[in-house]
């Protein structure tokens, strides 16, 4: 099998795992998190306003659905539909890592059915940053007209590559190659973790190197680790996805740390409800980010999909109410109670 035929059948391999198997580990700390209930709200919930802007657009809610799949023919019809809400719903939307079309182009249509279903929304090519130090902005550039997108994600996912058969296991230059993306690219850069979440001093270095947004990827939610000891023939690499299935930042923790650092931040890793997006927001976050929630749906139909959405949305509505929150602007200034080892776990990053 050749490198870039292994690329794509990993993408297949992903999303069957994490339709058919359980792929979540660990707490994100939501259950932590209590939103101060406002017993006089005056507002209107009818009226709630859930539009928000987010690196110079203006989208219909704090809902993202965030990087999933493409790379694969298998995963044009789920990109098909999760493009078609997106589209719907006036959503931001990221796709799959490009890097198996970026290396095989008669994959692409994988990831150009996206903006064909989308032609409005607010799109996220996505460049593993592995491949930005090896092929640079040549490779970015070419990402982001595959599916005409309006930003960048460069994704760090130093776990999944330590266990993964296949994985990069040298992250040097990496930092020197963000920077001189940040420097040169017009469109805005997001660094994007997926699923081990960011510290407040690497959050300082991102944003140091020019990042304009960062995609948490919090510990909590969907496991690469548990994905790839799913997937590893070799029993020593599954060993060592069971060891670190407890690794990483709980997302209400790294939302919290990377804060500090200033500037927009999607909270993804272990949100499933329109409730966690609300928590996430009060807590920072610009947008609140979710993939499982919505690749289920997206895989059974697209009546299935859109239903998943609005739940969502009338669970973000009854939230903001609650709260007394007309729109998310309110919220962001909405009380919170944070218990437990979540408030642990803040009070000593202090």
């Amino acid at each position: 099998m050749t490198r870039e035929t292994a690329t794509s059948s990993r993408k297949r391999d992903h999303l069957l795992i994490c339709c058919e198997k359980p792929v979540e580990a660990g707490d994100a700390g939501f259950e932590d998190v209590r939103l101060v209930h406002n017993a006089l709200p005056e507002c209107n919930m009818d009226a709630i306003e859930t539009k928000t802007q987010f690196l110079g657009r203006t989208l219909s809610s704090p809902l993202f659905i965030a990087a999933m799949t493409g790379g694969h023919p298998d995963t044009l019809e789920v990109n098909r539909r999760l493009a078609r809400a997106a589209d719907r719903y006036n959503l931001g939307m990221g796709v799959g890592s490009q890097r198996a079309a970026l290396e095989k182009p008669e994959l692409e249509d994988s990831f150009t059915i996206v903006r064909e279903e989308a032609p409005r929304a607010f799109l996220c090519a996505n460049l593993g940053i592995i491949q930005l130090r090896d092929h640079g902005i040549e490779w970015a550039e070419r990402a982001v007209e595959m599916i005409d997108a309006q930003a960048i994600a460069i994704h760090v996912n130093s776990l999944q590559e330590a266990i993964q058969p296949e994985g990069d296991h040298n992250a040097e230059g990496c930092l020197d190659a963000l920077r001189n993306l940040c420097d040169e690219f017009p469109l805005p850069v997001i660094v994007k973790e997926t699923g081990s979440g960011i510290s407040a001093g690497t959050a300082r270095i991102i944003r140091g190197a020019g990042a304009d947004a960062i995609d948490i990827g919090g510990y909590g939610g969907t496991s690469w680790a548990k994905i790839e000891r799913l997937r590893a023939d070799d029993s020593g690499l599954a060993d060592l996805g069971e060891a670190f299935l407890s690794w990483g930042i709980p997302t209400v923790v790294s939302l919290c740390e990377v804060r500090t650092a200033g500037g927009p931040i999607i909270a993804t890793g272990g949100l499933r409800s329109g409730i966690d997006i609300a928590k996430a927001v009060a807590l920072g976050a610009s947008l609140g980010g979710m993939a499982l929630p919505l690749l289920k749906p997206a895989m059974e139909s697209e009546d299935a999909l859109f239903a998943a959405v609005e739940r969502i949305h009338r669970e973000l509505c009854v939230a903001m109410f609650l709260t007394g929150s007309r729109t998310t602007r309110d919220l962001r200034h909405a009380r919170a109670y944070i218990t437990g080892l979540t408030r642990q776990m803040i009070e000593n990053s202090d």
